[in-house]
């Protein structure tokens, strides 16, 4: 039965999320069951893209980049697939109605990463931003909304600012890694072989207004989410917090994590914060 299969594409999908994110999963485990394994599916999906272009050094990125996309084309035609990876996200897009667009601009800024290294004007830094990481908030806004079109466009904005906040924080903490191993530049107004103090804050202060407008969004989400994205948002307010106290010249050379016993004295407090309806 393909029942059977479709469970274990789902495990596959939260296997990932788990292995790949501590961070992200824990977030995922504080949202509702109804819910929980479509956003494993969104994550897996985006992962095993973002993996092809920024790790299989070794291989031929551009052919298994084409592989993964001609695969996801029959995926959701087909509405199947034997990448467990895609069968569990075919389902979950097709459940949720999500716009076919979304996974295209997904899909051409991971492709945009096989060549492009340096972004040197806002638009084009702003066409990567959108399709790396405002697509996949607004994939999750998807599920969360469960359908909910209007709620959807309520949402909308604040889904992406969030998704971009996310993204940024962490080219500021992967500077090193982008910049060396990769030899990306995404910031276009930073000569990020020269940070300074004044060049991080205004990247932090361009974070920071992604966050106020993210907030609002979260406010406004209903009980089977909105804890799982707030966990989510105090844990990148958190790194972002770590990321202003760090010299510019240790961000450079050093990757800044959040300690798990930090992760979890957040998850503790976002609890707390979310049980006595603070999160307003």
């Amino acid at each position: 039965m393909k029942a059977v299969f479709d469970k274990v594409s789902y495990q596959c999908s939260k296997a990932v999320t788990k292995s790949y994110s501590t961070s992200f999963s824990l977030a995922t485990k504080m949202l509702s069951s109804s819910i929980r394994s479509d956003i494993y599916n969104i994550y897996g999906f985006v992962r095993f893209a973002d993996e092809i272009v920024d790790s299989f050094h070794e291989y031929d990125k551009e052919d298994l980049l084409n592989h993964f996309e001609d695969d996801l084309e029959k995926a959701l035609l087909q509405r199947i697939s034997l990448n467990p990876i895609l069968n569990a996200f075919q389902h979950t897009y097709h459940t949720y109605k999500i716009p076919r667009h979304l996974v295209d601009s997904f899909m051409k800024s991971m492709r945009m990463d096989l060549t492009k290294k340096e972004y040197s004007t806002e638009s084009e830094y702003k066409e990567y931003i959108y399709g790396s990481a405002d697509v996949v908030g607004l994939m999750c806004l998807c599920v969360f909304v469960k359908g909910d079109k209007q709620k959807y466009d309520a949402l909308k904005e604040s889904a992406m600012a969030l998704g971009s906040a996310f993204q940024k924080v962490n080219f500021l903490r992967d500077l090193k890694a982008d910049y060396e191993e990769l030899n990306r530049t995404y910031f276009p107004y930073i000569d990020l072989a020269a940070l300074d103090e004044r060049s991080k804050n205004r990247i932090v202060e361009e974070i920071r207004e992604d966050f106020k407008k993210g907030y609002l969004g979260i406010t406004k989400l209903c009980n089977d989410s909105k804890f799982g994205v707030y966990t989510a948002y105090k844990y990148y307010n958190k790194l972002l917090d770590k990321l202003v106290k760090t010299p510019p010249l240790e961000i450079q050379n050093t990757r800044i994590r959040v300690p798990n016993y930090q992760k979890f004295g957040l998850l503790a407090k976002s609890y707390v914060n979310y049980k006595l309806n603070l999160v307003q």
